[in-house]
């Protein structure tokens, strides 16, 4: 290939304004978008000349300098800014990252562009980067012109156009593993922006909605039973003209706008799948962005660190989990609640990103959150709550037949380990969730059900489980939308614990 095509060159530019910078990053990445399409058309239209030149674009950046002498300012206003335990870089040097999607990212971008100059003052820079815009990602959320491509013609595509390159994607930043080489800007993003492009991609696949209606709050669920009552409780909202909700969509981006509001263009997208994606989500939207997101990852810890690594590049306020588990303690009842303060990890999918000897603190926020909505929809008085919640260390495997594990002959055994760790409940998904909320800086929370007691001969029976889903269920589901509320009455800058960030932590959020 002798010519690489590229867009018209555009000159790095300085703003001291928040919203001029954004602007300008949404020019350069609108005008590498289109770029690639047209690219694209051209290419599966067979125009001549396409088979001989590589056509490319690069993300936009963002560049901060700090100076030595450029401490965050002394003023009233800066103190209050910086009780956040983001917004701010932590020390002199060059900081900067690739940023993709800024219409998505557009209210969050702005938030932490303005962090910033509010805190150090100086400029940003923003310029085109180095790095290349796979093709793959480019594509609007409709558009699949590839798919009138032969075999062999896609197969070409490699030749003509850059495609996701694995070596730029790593986890580097966030499991602070990165060291950035002599001369090297250090990052101000957990995640580079062919790092986010990959993972708004799998949010589609794994979840079948688009990355647009997730919400700032997240809901986990193992069981289908919970998606049951969201779908029931989102629907009766939208039938509420006065609900402070404003949309519910379903997999297949099915929207349902609440009563008296107007369908949107985007609406006549939606179609019904022929089946559900392996971790369907369900949105009730706010128009702050601010309303909750559920999704029933299914079982195990391979599913919970799946999908928790794609929806941390959205940046959400907080994600809980309510499921399911087993009570390890004679005096817990079925339908007990257990609100978890303390993770055993058994469940080995993040060993090599989060060692085991890192601890996994509760958030004070989210744990009163918890405890109060329990309050709330019980109304069992605060006091009392210990005859129907207990409090402790919940432990979470790998191995969901972990009670026909050898218990003769053998070093230890599942049961003393659990003993020994004063576990009180036994799952197979809330410590990988509540870790990759640790190591993604995302506050998160854990209320868990009990569901059997293997350990005292209590195993689920079929028409005993039918009557806990149904008793237990909806009060669990309601529980946790009123943590939600709390949550989001008390504010979000109080919910990002300084708990979560590292020494020398990245200024976004």
């Amino acid at each position: 290939m002798s010519t690489i095509h590229i867009p018209p060159f555009t000159a790095p530019t300085r703003h001291t304004d928040a919203a001029s910078a954004l602007a300008q990053v949404q020019a350069i990445y609108q005008q590498g978008i289109d770029h690639l399409r047209e690219g694209m058309q051209a290419f599966v239209r067979g125009d001549p000349g396409t088979d001989e030149q590589r056509v490319r674009a690069h993300y936009p950046l963002v560049r901060f300098h700090s100076p030595l002498n450029s401490p965050i300012e002394n003023t009233s206003s800066a103190l209050i800014t910086t009780r956040l335990s983001y917004g701010f870089v932590a020390g002199p040097g060059r900081f900067e990252t690739t940023l993709t999607r800024p219409d998505l990212y557009a209210d969050y971008l702005l938030k932490q562009f303005q962090l910033l100059l509010h805190n150090h003052g100086g400029e940003l820079e923003v310029a085109t980067s180095n790095q290349p815009i796979p093709i793959h990602f480019s594509f609007a959320e409709h558009d699949h012109v590839e798919g009138n491509l032969t075999a062999a013609r896609r197969a070409r595509m490699r030749d003509v156009f850059d495609l996701p390159d694995l070596g730029v994607m790593d986890d580097g930043i966030a499991n602070g593993s990165f060291e950035p080489a002599p001369g090297e800007p250090q990052p101000l993003s957990l995640f580079t922006a062919p790092r986010v492009d990959y993972s708004l991609q799998r949010l589609r696949h794994y979840t079948g909605t688009a990355p647009e209606w997730f919400q700032n709050f997240v809901l986990f669920t193992n069981y289908q039973f919970y998606i049951d009552e969201f779908i029931k409780l989102g629907r009766a909202e939208m039938a509420r003209p006065d609900s402070e909700y404003v949309a519910f969509v379903e997999p297949g981006n099915l929207v349902t706008r609440r009563s008296g509001l107007a369908a949107e263009a985007v609406d006549a997208w939606g179609q019904e799948p022929p089946r559900l994606p392996q971790m369907p989500a369900y949105h009730l939207l706010r128009a702050d962005r601010s309303g909750i997101t559920m999704v029933n990852i299914g079982v195990g810890p391979s599913n919970a660190k799946t999908i928790t690594d794609h929806i941390a590049v959205l940046r959400p306020h907080a994600w809980l989990m309510l499921g399911h588990c087993a009570g390890l303690r004679n005096s817990q009842q079925l339908g007990d609640y257990v609100l978890a303060h303390a993770y055993v990890r058994e469940d080995h999918v993040l060993d090599e990103e989060l060692p085991l000897w890192v601890p996994i603190p509760a958030l004070a926020e989210v744990q009163l959150a918890l405890e109060a909505a329990v309050a709330d929809v019980t109304s069992v008085a605060r006091h009392e709550l210990k005859s129907i919640m207990r409090t402790g260390t919940v432990a979470s495997t790998d191995n969901r037949n972990w009670e026909l594990l050898p218990t003769h002959n053998v070093p230890t055994t599942p049961q003393r380990r659990l003993s020994q760790s004063r576990a009180v409940a036994l799952d197979m998904e809330s410590a990988t969730i509540a870790a990759n909320g640790f190591r993604f800086r995302v506050p998160y929370g854990t209320l868990l059900c009990v569901s059997d007691k293997p350990l005292h001969g209590e195993i689920k029976l079929p028409g005993m489980a039918n009557h806990f889903y149904r008793e237990r269920v909806d009060q669990h589901l309601r529980i946790g939308i009123r943590a939600v509320e709390l949550l989001r009455q008390q504010g979000t800058e109080q919910l990002h614990s300084r708990k979560l960030r590292s020494f020398a932590e990245v200024a976004f959020q």
